[in-house]
């Protein structure tokens, strides 16, 4: 499993109308916490069905597109977070020692 980087708000966009759930990462590359984090998701990621994909969101260079998830989906903004999305729901989010990748299976199997 690698990540699939989430690189603009088109992108982001075309995920919310599939209206399948989809999964998204942010996170800050100047922070410890979200490092630890990063590496506990990807300890993980034989948890993950065939095919998934984790979305990951750079906070330092993509900031607009973390505004945007903020203010769309009445999230606030964390780093680390988390988040499981689908249309214009925020199904599932998470942020710093609570992220578990076991929590986002359901939602995506």
């Amino acid at each position: 499993m690698n990540w699939e980087s989430l690189q603009s708000l088109d992108q982001l966009q075309n995920l919310a109308s599939s209206n399948r759930p989809f999964v998204v990462f942010k996170h800050s590359t100047r922070c410890s916490v979200s490092s630890m984090a990063k590496r506990s998701l990807e300890f993980d990621f034989d948890q993950l069905p065939a095919g998934a994909v984790i979305y990951f969101l750079d906070l330092i260079a993509l900031r607009d597109i973390s505004n945007f998830i903020a203010e769309h989906w009445a999230v606030k903004h964390e780093s680390p977070q988390l988040l499981v999305l689908q249309g214009d729901s925020c199904l599932y989010h998470a942020s710093h020692q609570d992220i578990e990748l076991s929590e986002v299976l359901s939602f995506i199997s």
